[in-house]
C-alpha cells in the first residue's frame, strides 16, 4: 500500500470505495427513514420529495474511515481522506444546525390575469412563488386584500449558520490541508508562501461550487463522479499514475451513492455529502497538481455559482436561484436538466483531454 500502485491495486481501490458506498448509504438510509430525518425542500416544483431522507452523505464519513483504516500507509490518500472527513464534519454541523426550522415562509400564486411585482419578482399569471424577502412580505398582505395572489401553502425554512462562520469554517479546512505541506507547486509554479492562500481559495471555491450545485437528483453526485472520472484518465495519458488514487475514490463514492440518488432520488447527501466532494475534489486537483483541467472539469457548478452571484448582485433576476431551479421553474424537466448538465461537463472533459493531446 505504501509508494505506487499498479492498475490492480487502482482497481481493488475503487471496488472497496463503490460498494462500501453502496453498503453504507443503504444502512444509512433505513437510520434516516426510522428517525424521520427528511428534507422539506421550498422550491414548489420541488414538494412532491417531502419525506427523502436527507444527511445521507454521512454514509461518505463511514467509506472514509475504512479507506483510512486499509490506506494508511498510502500518504496521499490518507491527506486526502482526513481533509474529506474534517469537510464532511463542517458539513455535517450545517445539516444538523438545519434540523430546526427558522421560520416559515407563504407560498402564493398569481390569480390574476396580469403580471405583478413581488419583492423583486415580477410574478407571470398563476406562477407559484415564495415571500422570502423583506420586501415581498411587506407587500403580500396589500397583493391578498386586492385579490392578485392567493396563498396556497407554506413551507419551512431551516436555520443555516451565518456567512461569517461558513467561511471561518471551511477557511480552517485549507488551512489544515495547507499544513500538511503537500501542495508546494500548482500548474508549473512554486508557491511558496502564496501555498495558504491558494488552497484556501481553492477549497473554498470547490465547496461552494458542489454546495450550489447539489439541488437535484443525482446533479451534484453525477457532475463530480464525471469530473473525478475524467480527471483520472487525463493523469492516465499525462504519464502521473501517483495522482490517480485520489480521483478513484472520489469516482467511486459517487457512482455509489448514485444508485440510490439518481433520479428519482431515495436519499440526499445534504450539507455533509457534498462538503466531502467539495473538499475531496479540490484537496485532489491539488495533490495532483491539474488545477487547469480540474477547473475545466468542474466548469457547470463553476458557471452556476457566477450565475448567482450575478443574480445577488442585482445585474441580472432569476425568479429562482440557483440556475436549474430556474429553467425548472419555467418548465424544463429535472431529468432533461441533469442530464444536459452531465453533457456539458462530459463535453468540458472531453476538450480537456483532446487539448492535452493534440495542443499541449
Amino acid at each position: 500500500m505504501c509508494g505506487k500502485m499498479n492498475n490492480g491495486d487502482m482497481l481493488i481501490l475503487f471496488l472497496i470505495t463503490f460498494f462500501g458506498a453502496i453498503i453504507f448509504t443503504y444502512c444509512i438510509k433505513r437510520i434516516l427513514l426510522n428517525a424521520r430525518i427528511a428534507d422539506n425542500p421550498i422550491v414548489s416544483e420541488h414538494r412532491h420529495k417531502s419525506g427523502t431522507p436527507t444527511m445521507g452523505g454521512i454514509a461518505f464519513l463511514f467509506v472514509i474511515l475504512l479507506i483510512i483504516a486499509i490506506y494508511y500507509n498510502n500518504t496521499p490518500i490518507l491527506i486526502m481522506s482526513y481533509i474529506m472527513l474534517a469537510g464532511g464534519i463542517v458539513g455535517l454541523l450545517d445539516d444538523l444546525i438545519g434540523l430546526k426550522v427558522k421560520e416559515i415562509q407563504k407560498v402564493v400564486v398569481n390569480c390574476c390575469d396580469e403580471v405583478i411585482t413581488l419583492g423583486r419578482l415580477d410574478v407571470e399569471p398563476n406562477e407559484e412563488v415564495r415571500v422570502a424577502t423583506p420586501k415581498a412580505k411587506k407587500e403580500i398582505d396589500k397583493l391578498v386584500e386586492e385579490g392578485k395572489v392567493e396563498i396556497i401553502g407554506e413551507v419551512p425554512i431551516k436555520t443555516e449558520p451565518g456567512e461569517l462562520e461558513k467561511i471561518i469554517c471551511q477557511i480552517l479546512l485549507g488551512v489544515l490541508l495547507g499544513l500538511t505541506g503537500v501542495v508546494t507547486t500548482i500548474g508549473g509554479f512554486n508557491l511558496g508562501i502564496l501555498a495558504f492562500p491558494v488552497v484556501i481559495i481553492a477549497i473554498l471555491g470547490c465547496i461552494n461550487c458542489v454546495n450550489l450545485i447539489d439541488g437535484m437528483d443525482g446533479l451534484a453526485a453525477g457532475i463530480v463522479g464525471i469530473a473525478s472520472f475524467a480527471c483520472c484518465c487525463y493523469l492516465y495519458l499525462c504519464g502521473n499514475m501517483a495522482g490517480i488514487p485520489v480521483f478513484i475514490i472520489l469516482t467511486g463514492l459517487c457512482l455509489g451513492f448514485l444508485v440510490f440518488n439518481k433520479y428519482p432520488a431515495s436519499i440526499f447527501m445534504g450539507d455533509t455529502g457534498s462538503f466531502v466532494l467539495g473538499t475531496g475534489y479540490a484537496a485532489a486537483v491539488l495533490i495532483s497538481d491539474i488545477p487547469y483541467f480540474g477547473v475545466l472539469a468542474l466548469g457547470v457548478p463553476i458557471a452556476s455559482v457566477v450565475v448567482s452571484l450575478l443574480h445577488r448582485a442585482n445585474i441580472i433576476k432569476l425568479p429562482v436561484e440557483p440556475l436549474h431551479h430556474t429553467l425548472n421553474h419555467y418548465g424544463m424537466s429535472e431529468r432533461k436538466i441533469v442530464l444536459s448538465y452531465w453533457g456539458v461537463t462530459v463535453l468540458l472533459c472531453v476538450i480537456g483531454i483532446l487539448a492535452q493531446l493534440y495542443i499541449f
